[in-house]
């Protein structure tokens, strides 16, 4: 990894570049002195202090706030009474080496995510469309950073994409786009998420006017670009939020990620139920394992505090007991929890429509505390590291 040339400062500027420290990039979360985006600091007599950053591409998204936040910082030096940013743009070479220094070790394009990979890979599918899986998995994945992990999101609906509306990088027909720095991809941050989803990539295009019509090659390829391109750098968590039902984005998956878990979203509903289990089965073909079930759109408490049971009651349970039941002549399976059963509420509804997750804006309400709570127990269940290698050497 390149090596960051530090020239010799007084102790004004030792002073500047420690505060710069506190500086991250919005999209890549490390300190900017530390991507080499500081290019120099200079002190002078009235305590004026002079940063020169350089940023990745000219017209970088994040640059306002790179600018803003490394001038706050500088000004927060001791010593320093005020100071100035220039803004410049990072030559080839010197993008050539921030593409290094993100990556690592890991220079060459390859899946991030393999099987040796320390980052938990959990798929969030249902048999069927409608049943609220896009918003479940917004939810837990801002549930999981609000908790202090690091967590990327993979919109891989690619013909039903909401990921981005319901994490606030949609507004107005259009989408947050990712930057890219040479061959790297770097994913909008929302909520402390990382995500990614092919609404990113319809240029001018309006999304909700837009359609994606692709077959299975080009999706397996999205998908593999995902997991290859786009640069999430060292998470605890991925989420994957599936297309409903058993296709090609889900057969591509249990290829790309083997070690993937699957999270089973379905209702109270029994239609909804039987093709709930349909699509389990299809992950455990591919060798994946079911890690439980959400029951999503249960009961509607009244003001009066009887629940109306709009779409029944018990399919959650129904497709846990079901999952965890042998196939006849097939190995016994470990059993299928049933993680949670999240009430209809119009307040967790509201929070999608306006691109900030329940479990931040309303964490109160019940929708939401339910699957603050799921995202924890899916977090103490996580697996262990027994038999895995760990990428440590010693010294």
């Amino acid at each position: 990894m390149p090596k960051i040339p530090v020239p010799e400062r007084g102790e004004a500027e030792q002073a500047v570049w420690r505060a710069l420290e506190r500086v991250r990039d919005p999209e890549i979360l490390r300190p900017i002195t530390e991507l080499g985006m500081v290019a120099g600091i200079a002190v002078d007599d009235t305590g004026e202090a002079t940063v020169r950053l350089k940023l990745t591409i000219a017209g970088c998204p994040a640059a306002r706030r790179i600018e803003a936040d490394t001038q706050a910082a500088a000004e927060s030096a001791p010593g320093i009474d005020r100071a100035q940013v220039e803004v410049g743009v990072m030559t080839p070479a010197e993008r050539q080496a921030f593409v290094e220094r993100v990556r690592g070790d890991r220079a060459h394009r390859a899946p991030q995510f393999g099987p040796n990979s320390l980052t938990r890979v959990i798929a969030v599918t249902s048999g069927k469309g409608g049943v609220g899986k896009s918003s479940i998995t917004a939810n837990l994945a801002a549930a999981i950073a609000a908790q202090g992990r690091s967590v990327g999101l993979i919109d891989a609906d690619v013909f039903g994409f909401s990921i981005p509306g319901l994490l606030g990088l949609s507004r107005d027909g259009r989408v947050e786009q990712p930057t890219r720095v040479d061959d790297l991809i770097l994913p909008p941050v929302a909520h402390g998420v990382k995500v990614i989803s092919i609404g990113m990539f319809l240029g001018e295009a309006d999304p909700r006017e837009t359609a994606v019509s692709w077959r299975g090659p080009m999706l397996h390829r999205t998908i593999e670009q995902f997991l290859t391109d786009v640069w999430f750098g060292d998470l605890d968590v991925l989420l994957l939020d599936l297309p409903p039902g058993t296709g090609d984005v889900a057969i591509s998956v249990g290829q790309l990620l083997p070690q993937a878990e699957v999270l089973v979203v379905t209702t109270p509903q029994e239609a909804a139920a039987d093709v709930a289990v349909r699509s389990a089965l299809v992950a455990r073909q591919t060798g994946q394992r079911v890690t439980g079930v959400i029951e999503n759109m249960a009961g509607l408490r009244q003001p009066d505090g009887t629940v109306l049971e709009l779409f029944g009651r018990g399919g959650g349970r129904a497709v846990a007991e079901r999952l965890s039941a042998a196939q006849p002549g097939a190995d016994p399976v470990d059993p299928v929890p049933l993680l949670g059963s999240v009430p209809l509420s119009p307040d967790f509804r509201e929070s999608g429509d306006v691109g900030v997750p329940a479990v931040l804006a309303r964490p109160e309400d019940p929708a939401a505390r339910e699957l603050t709570r799921i995202a924890a127990q899916l977090l103490r269940q996580g697996p262990g590291l027994a038999g895995r290698p760990l990428p440590v050497s010693a010294a």
